[in-house]
């Protein structure tokens, strides 16, 4: 069976960027565990721009040709299916950039 197109994208963007996507996974699984600690936030938020822009590029690179045309509706859903894969292995990406009062 053919791999998934949005699945094929995820892994060749992890393994372009191992040791970030490494790297973060570690502060990731911090930051799950005291997201109110100052230090693991700034270093999550600092290092999560940098993999949200990498995630961002593949992401619009996985559905730039479907956002034209008829294939407009499949690009959203392609889209969504490329985060969740994401989600999987960063469980908070979607916390990277928003500020919280509740700091120390």
């Amino acid at each position: 069976m053919a791999i998934q197109k949005f699945k094929k994208y995820y892994s060749l963007m992890t393994a372009q960027n191992t040791q970030l996507f490494d790297e973060f996974e570690v502060i990731n699984n911090e930051f799950a565990i005291n997201s109110k600690s100052r230090l693991i936030a700034t270093k999550f938020h600092k290092t999560g721009l940098e993999v949200m822009d990498i995630i961002r590029f593949w992401e619009r690179k996985l559905c730039s040709g479907m956002e034209r045309g008829n294939n407009n509706i499949y690009s959203d859903k392609l889209a969504d299916k490329f985060w969740n894969e994401v989600r999987k292995r960063f469980s908070h990406i979607d916390m990277v950039g928003l500020k919280s009062k509740t700091l120390d």
